[in-house]
């Protein structure tokens, strides 16, 4: 069973600010930084892979997973500070025993050993090939974002300083082809690929309502990307159905970064406006998203973003919709299996937390309260996978 401490930790991240100490236009927080460098480790180990590289994607998003909270627990710790601990292996190790400690309890009421796989992340030096993707991504989300802190912060004592060394840190992962390609002109496709999914974390949720905290849709799509995948874990799913309940989770609100978030109550008042909506998502993806990715991933992509919510296989470049839970034979690692109605519910319980969680600070307009009644209503008896999340939503109820 997921607990309410690991998905509270995961949302806390959404009232984590960034870059505090510095004048910036735009509020930057943690839960967005993570769901950035989560689709920039996706682009790297994509390209990794078309050089023949082998890339252990259950792997890759554990370890992101346990470095997100790690993070999280440390938040008080100022980078610069946190950086020059890790690079002592004492102090590292006292660190991340405490962060352990933290984490047990959350983590243990998992089926799955998730407890082994994270003491093992944190008593390990990162040096595979997937801490290494994943040690890109987080320097590259934060020189995306500094790009908007360095033109406010320009007269302030040591930002050069803090550009030479996020500059430097990225120099490292050279060798890394996405990463190479970053480095040698702003304007290559990669650069531009990072800043159009980037560009989700200004779009924000709930915008006709007033809430606490603001989430934006870019860490909206991490939250749901942790729950699918830890409910993919419960149910014991097969290696490529995890993946692919993760990056669904992950992208499945992509296309919002061209058609913006059109909220549900409009989507039903109008008669065909929700068919029209993704006709015009896919036109969107394919004129805007596919010519800064390479052709072998644009189907990979599309699979992902397409029917979002809809349980699905894909054999030999077919898809094909299944309305109703996966068959044994359907979650077959060949089969590409996506559990979509696993992460439509992720999706709505990610709405009812952000609902419930304003109305426990005390901000709790009407309009929100019946929107937090609505989806209990609507998603709490469901049953996905085999998986009862009642018991996930009534943790917050």
């Amino acid at each position: 069973m997921i607990s309410k401490g690991l998905m509270e930790l995961i949302f806390s991240a959404s009232s984590i600010e960034r870059w505090n100490d510095h004048p910036r236009t735009a509020q930057f927080t943690e839960i967005d930084k993570q769901a950035h460098k989560a689709m920039i480790a996706y682009f790297i180990a994509r390209a990794e892979e078309d050089r023949g590289r082998a890339v252990d994607w259950n792997r890759l998003i554990a370890n992101g997973a346990f470095s997100f909270l790690h993070r999280v627990l440390v938040t008080d710790i100022k980078p610069p500070v946190f950086h020059r601990l890790m690079q002592d292996r004492a102090q590292q190790r006292q660190l991340n025993d405490w962060v352990y400690a933290q984490l047990e309890p959350l983590l243990s009421p998992l089926g799955y050993p998730l407890c082994e796989q994270c003491r093992a992340y944190l008593g390990s030096v990162p040096d595979s090939l997937e801490d290494r993707i994943l040690g890109a991504a987080h320097y590259v989300a934060t020189r995306w974002e500094f790009g908007f802190i360095y033109y406010w912060s320009k007269p302030l004592y040591g930002i050069e300083k803090t550009r030479e060394e996020i500059m430097g840190e990225i120099e490292k992962y050279r060798d890394l082809a996405a990463v190479g390609d970053i480095l040698s002109s702003e304007h290559s496709a990669f650069n531009d690929l990072i800043s159009l999914v980037g560009q989700l974390q200004f779009q924000k949720r709930w915008a006709q309502i007033q809430r606490l905290p603001p989430t934006s849709v870019l860490g909206h799509l991490l939250v749901v990307a942790l729950l699918s995948w830890l409910i993919s874990l419960e149910i014991g799913a097969g290696a490529r159905r995890r993946r692919n309940d993760f990056y669904g989770g992950l992208f499945h609100d992509l296309p919002e970064v061209l058609t913006r978030d059109i909220i549900s109550p409009v989507k039903r008042s109008v008669k065909g406006l929700d068919e029209l909506v993704k006709k015009l998502e896919r036109r969107g993806v394919e004129e805007n998203l596919f010519p800064l990715l390479p052709p072998a991933w644009r189907d990979d992509v599309l699979y992902m973003v397409m029917d979002e919510f809809e349980n699905r296989v894909r054999t030999n470049g077919r898809v094909r919709v299944i309305g109703r839970d996966l068959a044994d034979a359907e979650g077959r690692d060949e089969m590409d299996p996506v559990d979509g109605r696993v992460i439509e519910v992720c999706d709505k319980l990610s709405a009812y937390i952000e609902a419930r969680e304003s109305i426990r600070i005390g901000v709790r307009p009407a309009a929100l309260e019946e929107a937090s009644m609505r989806l209990y209503d609507s998603f709490a008896s469901r049953r996905v996978a085999g998986y009862e999340v009642k018991g996930l939503f009534d943790s917050f109820k």
